[in-house]
């Protein structure tokens, strides 16, 4: 599989668990426009305000024909807490050994205050309805992304 610009290529075959356990096979997804947004980690500043501004704007993404999920390396039970804590519409998508996020290249080291490490590059990836990438829109900006993203759906 080909990493970082997986754009027209078919979505990985990855099986990921939901925050109430559920498994959601990605390839299963067809027939619908899947938004995949990649985020650090549940619960810290950034991420809550990227959760909560498409949760104020849910209304635009709560179609037949859209479906919407964070996905972070955090647990199924902090994304469970997550999700009640800031009333979140949408389920959250647990890629704990990050092979998700390798496959579109946004696992990568990142740097904070002088130290290295290997994390997530907030980003989004929307998936067409025929199961290839449309989009890998990297470093978005939390109190932008829902603006970003409604333009970008043309909703």
């Amino acid at each position: 599989m080909t990493t970082i610009d997986m754009v027209g290529q078919l979505v990985p075959d990855i099986t990921l668990t939901d925050d109430t356990g559920n498994a959601v096979r990605l390839r299963e997804l067809t027939g619908t426009t899947v938004v995949l947004y990649f985020y650090p980690k549940d619960d810290t500043p950034g991420c809550t305000t990227q959760a909560c501004s498409l949760r104020d704007s849910w209304s635009s993404f709560d179609r037949e024909d859209v479906m919407l999920f964070g996905v972070s390396p955090d647990s199924s039970d902090s994304h469970s807490k997550f999700r009640a804590k800031y009333d979140l519409p949408f389920h959250l998508l647990v890629d704990d050994d990050h092979a998700l996020a390798e496959a579109f290249g946004i696992w990568a080291e990142k740097k904070n205050y002088g130290r290295t490490y290997m994390g997530i590059i907030r980003s989004t990836v929307i998936i067409a309805p025929d199961g290839t990438v449309r989009t890998i829109k990297r470093n978005v900006k939390p109190a932008d992304h829902a603006a970003w993203l409604q333009g970008e759906l043309g909703l």
